[in-house]
Formats: C-alpha cells, structure tokens, sequence
C-alpha cells in the first residue's frame, strides 16, 4: 500500500521525467519514502552556518571562511576512505592512528633521512597501502571482525607512532613543497582557471549524460533540472573563490593571504576521482552490491574477499594522505599525530553526511559534507569560547541525530518497499 503511494510522487519508472514538477514531485517521494541522501548534512550545515554568523559576526570573516577548509582538511580525507570501509557495513577504528603512522614515516624521511619531498610522500602512501592490506587481510581472509582487527591496529599503531617519534619527539617538517599543501594558496587567475574549467568539465559530463539517456528512451531530468546543476555549481565555486580571493593578510606590506588554499583542489580532485570509482566503474558497482548483501554478491561471481580487502586499503590509503596534511598543517610530527578526536571526527563526518552505518549506502561526497559539518561546530564553537568538552558533546549529539535519521530513513525504505 505504501509502496503505491510513493509511485503516485513521480512518473513510472523507465519512462522519461519532460518537467520540472514531476522531477520535484519524484524527488519528494523518493524523500518520503527515506531516500533522503546528503539532505539533513546540507540542512544541517546552513543552519549552523546562520546561527554562528549571528552570535559571532567574525565566523563570516575572509580569513576564517579559508581556515574552515585547511582546518577540517586532515578529517575530511580520511572520512573519504571511511566511506568504502562503511559501505560494506565494516568499520576501520586504526585510521586516525594509521594517519598518524604514515605522517611518522613522512617525517622521518624527509627530515631525519634527508630524502626529497616525493620520497617521503611515496614512503607515506605505501605505508597507507600496507596497512590496509593487512587489516583487510585479517578481516576478510582469517575472518576476525573488522571491529576487533581495527581496534587491535588502534593500539599497535599508537605504539608505533612512539616507536617511530623516539617515544615522544617532535619531528619538524621544513620542505616547502610539503608545507605548501596545507599552509600556502593558490595564485588569484589560477583559482579561476581551476574553477572555470571545473564548471565546463561538470556541464560537459551532465549534457553528455542527458543526450546519451534521452537518445537510449531511458528515465533522464528535464533540461531544466540540468541547468540548474550547472548554475549552481558555477554559483557556488564563483562565491567561494571570490571570497577566498580577497585579502586576508593584516599587514600586506610584509606578507600578502590570498587565493584558494592549496588543499582545496587536493581534496576536490579526489573526490571526483573517488566519485567516479564508486559510480562510474563494475569495481563500485561491486562494493555497493557487496555492501547491500554479500551472500547473493558472492553468487552473482564478485571476489567478495577481493573487494573487502580493497576497501581498507583504498581506507589505509586516504588515512596516508589526512596524515601528509596534518603534517603539513602542523609544521611538525609528535605522538598526539592522527589521535585525539581525529577517528572520531573522520567516522562521524561520513555518517553525518549521509554514509549509513549498515552499509550499502553512501558516496564520497558524504564524507566533504559531514567533514564541513564537523569543522564548522569545531570553529564555531571555538570562536565563541566553548570549551573542548562542550564541543565533543556537541559533535556526540549531532552524530547521534545522523545515525538516528539514517535508521529512521532505512526503516522507512523498507516499508516503502525501497532498498
């Protein structure tokens, strides 16, 4: 019965969608019926944002618009690789301390060793991958529990992090082009350019998309509806550029903050890299399928181990790269590296964004709209004066109304008869 009633939101499926009120009206049913995606993290995110631009005007400022990217970058990446890992219903609890190994070889390297910049970089990443291979291994092939495995590496790697640090140094990192990544800007015509062409590629990918949907009488969005990605994009990458193109240097005479943090087209280019696996490839076709039920998976003939093993490297990998930009944020490499609330902010901002802890549904975008969720309560909160404490139960109850909504949003598709 309720099933009907869905259907009644929208045009039959298989048929194509020619307005923009029966693409409203699908997309209203489909929220109805709990597919409600990334929506409560977009909500959530403009509500935020309008009550700390109230009660602190200074939360608008130039200056600290750009610190919310370098701020919740480190975060943001691993909660990228978290989303394989949680698309399978597994969970990887090691990451934060993963990324706090990876950026102790980092340093070591570049600064103990002497090597050059992409050295260190390449010993960090195949740290990243060794790490996830054997945590897969573990989970996939002996059959421990991700839960116990990945507990088991938060301890070990929080001792080889000691190891590694000489039991509690502190390792500078003076290379510039690793310090850039996080503290340095892209030139103003630069940022542009990027923007420009991002926009061009997305509009090409979404008319390419349509034309090829319509000519096959497949289900396609009114043009309308593709105009308006289109726009917005180019709306909302303009704003931001523009704004972090202004000047955010107090004394210009000595040194002049402007463009868009170099980190931002580090995390963008991975997100469409990470996107396209996901959506675009028999390998992310592979995951979701494996996520949404591993036994008829394993009979449909996907290396089911194959692709759990996959995924926490793929996890260990994107941990490898938060840690390289912790690094470089930081100018330095101690023992606190990739601890702290570092797992706690990565695991809640995926599922804060929309990723389900049960696995089967999730996208990488998820992870970049809960990280700006995440980073957003840290520095709105700070700038008001709250404590740490105050924050983390703040972070807790937003995390809680997440997984209360991705339950309520699940339930919801079952009984509408939705997977």
């Amino acid at each position: 019965m309720s099933t009907t009633a869905v259907r009644k939101e929208g045009p039959p499926a298989g048929t194509p969608t020619s307005t923009l009120t029966d693409h409203v009206r699908g997309y209203v049913g489909r929220v109805r019926g709990g597919e409600i995606g990334a929506l409560p993290a977009v909500l959530g995110l403009i509500v935020l944002c309008t009550v700390f631009a109230v009660l602190r005007p200074s939360f608008l400022t130039t200056a600290n618009f750009a610190n919310l990217f370098t701020q919740g970058a480190a975060v943001t990446l691993i909660a990228m690789g978290l989303v394989f890992v949680l698309l399978l219903g597994e969970i990887d609890l090691s990451a934060g301390f993963a990324s706090g190994v990876c950026a102790a070889v980092l340093a070591n390297v570049v600064t103990v060793l002497g090597y050059p910049w992409y050295v260190a970089v390449l010993a960090a990443v195949v740290t990243g991958m060794v790490i996830g291979t054997s945590l897969g291994f573990l989970v996939a092939k002996v059959g421990i529990p991700s839960f116990v495995v990945t507990l088991a590496g938060f301890l070990a790697f929080q001792g080889v992090v000691l190891l590694l640090m000489e039991e509690g140094t502190n390792i500078s990192v003076r290379d510039d082009v690793l310090v850039a990544i996080a503290n340095r800007n892209l030139p103003p015509a630069l940022g542009w350019a990027l923007t420009a062409a991002s926009v061009a590629g997305y509009a090409a990918v979404q008319l390419l998309r349509h034309r090829n949907r319509a000519a096959r009488g497949l289900h396609t969005d009114p043009m309308v509806v593709v105009l308006i990605r289109i726009g917005g994009l180019a709306l909302i990458l303009g704003l931001a550029v523009y704004v972090l193109n202004q000047e955010r240097s107090f004394n210009t005479l000595i040194n002049s903050l402007k463009g868009v943090p170099i980190v931002v087209p580090i995390i963008a280019s991975l997100l469409v890299l990470w996107t396209f696996v996901l959506q675009r490839t028999s390998y992310g076709r592979h995951i979701y399928a494996v996520g949404g039920n591993k036994e008829a998976a394993r009979r449909a003939g996907i290396n089911v181990d194959r692709i759990r093993i996959s995924v926490f490297v793929i996890c260990s990998t994107m941990a490898a790269i938060g840690g390289i930009v912790a690094a470089s944020r930081a100018n330095s490499v101690d023992p606190n590296t990739g601890g702290s609330n570092v797992l706690l902010y990565a695991v809640g901002a995926a599922v804060i964004g929309g990723t389900s802890l049960f696995g089967g549904k999730g996208r990488v975008l998820d992870a970049v709209l809960g990280g700006a969720v995440v980073a957003v309560i840290d520095n709105g909160m700070g700038l008001l004066g709250y404590s740490s404490g105050v924050k983390y139960v703040v972070t807790g109850i937003v995390l809680l109304l997440a997984a209360s909504v991705d339950a309520l949003s699940r339930r919801r598709s079952a009984a509408a008869g939705n997977r």
